[in-house]
């Protein structure tokens, strides 16, 4: 059973626009919709094939003896294509892998995706060492180094007095205040 259609269909046009033969005549049409010799190095069942999968996809219309473009075609695909929803909170600064593509400069944007990142990596009452850290910041990008700097910089994460594991900085979860930056650690 074939679902319902709500608009256009874009499987056509991309089953025509495929095949070699008919991407030639559309390109002849498009470039010069006068031309007397339309697809004449096809074969006329070729010919005609292409320009019957062209006129499926409604990217070509016939008027008369000749065909002409449908220019609407493509506008009329991408208005009845929904937008993607844009993200918002910190994962609009996530990319399609769920890396950190940028940085915020806004200082509280950037504070929101940082304990937005320990959120996901670090349980309030964990500690881990750098190692583990850093394999599990791994999955925002590749200078897991970095990360932790800025995590530890703004006041999120915390390293141990021995230096040798980190934890979350207490009222550090899902966005709560914590103590100023000035009085952490910071990591090297």
């Amino acid at each position: 059973m074939t679902p319902p259609q709500h608009g256009p269909d874009w499987r056509p046009v991309i089953a025509a626009l495929n095949n070699a033969h008919a991407r030639r005549v559309f390109a002849q049409l498009t470039l010069d919709p006068q031309t007397a010799d339309l697809g004449d190095i096809l074969g006329s069942a070729q010919k005609r094939r292409a320009l019957e999968a062209l006129v499926k996809a409604r990217l070509v219309e016939k008027a008369g003896d000749t065909y002409r473009v449908r220019g609407q075609t493509f506008a009329e695909l991408l208005a009845a294509t929904p937008r993607p929803e844009r993200r918002s909170g910190p994962e609009r600064f996530l990319d399609g892998q769920g890396e950190i593509d940028r940085y915020p400069s806004n200082p509280a944007e950037l504070r929101g995706l940082l304990v937005f990142v320990a959120d996901q990596v670090i349980a309030p009452d964990e500690a881990l060492s750098e190692k583990e850290l850093g394999t599990r910041l791994r999955r925002f990008g590749p200078d897991t180094a970095a990360l932790r700097r800025h995590l530890v910089d703004a006041a999120v994460l915390q390293r141990t007095r021995s230096g040798s594991q980190y934890s979350r900085v207490p009222l550090v979860a899902s966005g709560q205040a914590s103590a100023e930056p000035s009085s952490r650690s910071s990591c090297t």
